[in-house]
């Protein structure tokens, strides 16, 4: 054998890459399915999160048989990055006459004695490196049903979308498909029969000033 066909023979440890190789590729092909299908699961998005509330409080009732406004609640979700859970205050506004002594609204009422808040759970809660503003996407004509679902018809709020982030940038390539006049912000029946969502869309698009799909889509867009 020639010494330039010797340089091209492995050494005798080379003979133990092969399960090596095998085993990594094995559990990489593996893995990258098992990662993805957990990714995707409504378990790990949270999707259909459903909480026990420290007071039965029914959306149904109030945004749908009593036709109250998101805004009355959430009143600083057109001005602030966060919808604000409602003070006691507002609770009581209605609730010093109406249905006073109920048992189900203890827990208010000695929120309003006592000055402590009652402790709500929250439901749609996004990861702290995701940044996220209620007014934003409010002015931009984004409707609160988009994310929050038929909200009036839910007797317990539950986590309507996946809020994950192939979500978020499915809405911000093509946001278009999602805007609505800013007067139906809290319309849960929108679009009605005659509208043209495309083209209309497109029109209010550029009448808010939203951005383009490449500010969009920015990673610094949403995490800061």
């Amino acid at each position: 054998m020639t010494e330039s066909a010797k340089k091209f023979i492995f050494p005798k440890w080379a003979n133990y890459l092969m399960p090596f190789l095998l085993i990594a590729g094995l559990g990489g092909a593996t893995y990258v399915p098992v990662l993805v299908g957990f990714g995707a699961d409504p378990n790990t998005t949270a999707t259909g999160y459903q909480p026990e509330q420290p007071v039965p409080f029914s959306h149904a009732v109030h945004a749908g048989q009593l036709g109250m406004d998101c805004r009355y609640c959430h009143n600083t979700v057109e001005v602030a990055p966060f919808a604000a859970v409602p003070a006691t205050q507002t609770c009581m506004n209605c609730h010093n006459n109406i249905l006073p002594t109920s048992p189900k609204l203890a827990p208010v009422r000695e929120s309003y004695t006592t000055g402590k808040p009652v402790e709500w759970v929250k439901v749609h809660d996004l990861a702290d490196y995701a940044y996220f503003n209620h007014s934003a996407h409010i002015q931009k004509g984004v409707g609160c049903s988009t994310c929050h679902g038929r909200i009036d018809k839910m007797e317990v709020v539950e986590q309507h979308r996946s809020l994950s982030m192939s979500w978020c940038i499915d809405c911000h390539r093509n946001p278009e498909e999602n805007l609505r006049p800013r007067d139906q912000i809290t319309n849960m029946t929108w679009p009605p029969q005659h509208w043209d969502q495309k083209t209309e869309g497109l029109r209010l698009k550029k009448e808010y000033g939203v951005k383009d799909a490449v500010y969009m889509t920015s990673c610094s867009t949403c995490h800061r």
